[in-house]
């Protein structure tokens, strides 16, 4: 999604319903018992913007904010370079292997040059590794450009790799919310949805949001 579309609400939806079980905005999932663990990586926001991110995830989540949860690992790597960022997550995942489920909020921050064929290359192998040798899910977050396209090379590689690629949008109807539909996605398609934030800064469901192909015209023309 582009810049200010509401990106990281979304994310926090997702996580929350893997910490909870239940069912956030329109997400739903669990982790196993072996693999309950959730890893949530932040490259760019500053300590007080993460310390919301988190009361936010654990509010959505149903569980106590005045104390730490076991089950969510929460990591600020904004002052780290790209290299070592991308140390950290590893180390982070061969010392636990409770971990099922890793966010990476800035995954353009883990490369130097975000147009770098070779670069993205070697970045979209380690995340294949990461899932793969650690058996877990990664959901990434990339700006798109201008127009519906993710960033650079990294983002057509991860096109090209992802299993589900899902566009976070402002509506052009109500710039107070934010619609999220997939792009590209191998399994079931599901139904696109809309959410706002309310008063208490947390995202919750639009109800009979009509999308743009959904809505009617105004007025009629009427011609003889």
């Amino acid at each position: 999604g582009k810049p200010k579309s509401k990106k990281t609400f979304n994310v926090s939806a997702i996580v929350a319903s893997a910490l909870s079980g239940k069912e956030v905005l329109r997400y739903k999932a669990t982790l196993p018992n072996e693999k309950h663990k959730v890893l949530y990586i932040d490259t760019e926001q500053s300590k007080c913007h993460c310390h919301k991110v988190l009361e936010r995830i654990l509010i959505l989540a149903g569980m106590p904010t005045d104390r730490e949860n076991e089950r969510l690992e929460f990591y600020m790597l904004r002052e780290y370079s790209p290299k070592h960022r991308r140390q950290i997550i590893n180390l982070a995942l061969e010392t636990d292997p409770n971990i099922g489920f890793v966010v990476i909020d800035g995954i353009r921050d883990l490369m130097y040059d975000i147009n770098n064929p070779s670069e993205s290359v070697e970045l979209i192998n380690d995340l294949m590794r990461w899932s793969s040798m650690h058996d877990l899910h990664i959901h990434t977050v990339l700006h798109n450009k201008g127009d519906d396209n993710t960033r650079g090379h990294i983002g057509t590689e991860l096109n090209n790799k992802a299993e589900t690629i899902l566009q976070v949008t402002k509506s052009p109807f109500d710039s107070s919310i934010s619609q999220v539909k997939a792009m590209h996605i191998r399994e079931k398609e599901f139904t696109p949805f809309a959410f706002k934030i309310n008063s208490e800064a947390l995202p919750v469901l639009v109800d009979n949001y009509a999308f743009e192909a959904e809505r009617k015209p105004l007025f009629e023309v009427l011609t003889d």
